[in-house]
């Protein structure tokens, strides 16, 4: 179990170094797609990334570089179409919301999460890791949050994306345990639903925001080159966002994501000479504190969890029944936890796909 301790660690710092690193890439080169070259059809390019991405899989699956393993298509296409959902909400959102409000939104993310983990998981969250979730969300509040103008038409789009986008994560997690798919596998499946929908809501999206038109915009070789780099560097993104909420859990994934904010802040400054103030720095340097906390916390309490599980696992061994002791082996085979013996428990909005 040490061995496979090591290998679950070493590969759940991978996908988090690959996550930050691709994730940043895209902001840079879609800042310079949308600011320099004006092309802002934000919606119908994420649908755009998707599809590179499924064709990407899909040449990996033909040089069986992964294993495709079919499950039940009702939840793939209900996953697929809430996340392409859960994009658009968020993209209305930002067009019907301050910057300052839309910075809320994402920040109100984290503890809807909590919420929705403890009432269907009864996941419990000591109160150690709610500090630092506190000190990591007043950070980057500080760091990102100017003006905060509300309207009711944007209070509510707000709030859908929040909830449909939590959903959607915390499905992430429990598709890949519950039916023991691979990131890979899940988001072979996941991507033409997710594409589709996007697809389709993207054009009129993007032409409600920006009041243009997508096929009417004048493709220079400059905008080709950039889309296209965008794309490449989404199927890491997308690749990684699967990865990382499959090895660790939306909530850690939230976490990394107002990392990656506080980096393209610094970026920003550093390279490109944004505006920056003292307010900046200050939330930047708080929010790393929490990020520090948080991941102190957690590994304290994952090293925690096996001297607890340990008595549990002698008995086993005394009776001679060795159920207990495979079930664990096969989920770390599986990319789940080794931290984690508890079964896992399907909330109540999934229970009708219990059968697959």
């Amino acid at each position: 179990m040490g061995v496979a301790g090591e290998k679950f660690q070493l590969g759940t710092v991978g996908a988090l170094s690959l996550s930050v690193v691709s994730s940043v890439s895209i902001v840079i080169c879609n800042k310079a797609l949308m600011s320099s070259l004006g092309f802002n059809f934000a919606t119908t390019l994420t649908s755009w990334h998707l599809l590179v991405t499924f064709c990407s899989l899909h040449v990996a699956l033909c040089m069986k570089l992964f294993e495709h393993k079919p499950f039940d298509a009702r939840t793939v296409m209900g996953f697929g179409v809430l996340n392409g959902i859960s994009i658009g909400l968020l993209n209305l959102s930002l067009g019907f919301n301050s910057v300052g409000f839309y910075q809320m939104t994402k920040l109100a993310i984290i503890p809807c999460t909590v919420i929705l983990e403890t009432l269907f998981f009864r996941k419990k969250f000591s109160r150690y890791i709610k500090l630092s979730l506190s000190v990591l969300l007043l950070g980057v509040g500080v760091a990102t949050v100017t003006d905060l103008q509300l309207n009711a038409v944007g209070s509510v789009l707000s709030l859908l994306a929040i909830i449909t986008t939590c959903i959607a994560q915390i499905m992430t997690n429990t598709i890949q345990k519950k039916f023991k798919v691979s990131s890979t596998q899940l988001l072979y499946q996941s991507c033409p639903y997710q594409a589709l929908t996007l697809f389709l809501i993207g054009p009129f999206l993007d032409g409600f925001l920006t009041n243009q038109n997508v096929f009417a915009f004048d493709y220079t070789t400059q905008v080709l080159f950039f889309i296209v780099l965008s794309c490449l560097i989404s199927v890491s993104v997308n690749f990684s966002t699967f990865l990382v909420i499959g090895k660790t859990s939306p909530v850690t994934y939230q976490v990394l994501g107002h990392l990656k904010t506080c980096l393209v802040l610094t970026f920003g400054y550093v390279l490109l000479h944004d505006p920056f103030s003292w307010r900046n720095i200050l939330g930047i340097l708080i929010a790393v504190i929490g990020m520090v906390l948080y991941s102190y916390f957690c590994t304290r309490e994952t090293q925690q969890k096996p001297a607890e599980v340990s008595p549990q696992v002698i008995q086993v061994k005394e009776g001679e029944s060795n159920p207990l002791i495979s079930d664990s082996l096969n989920a770390a085979e599986n990319g789940a936890s080794t931290a984690d013996d508890e079964p896992l428990k399907v909330p109540m909005w999934s229970s009708k796909y219990s059968r697959a």
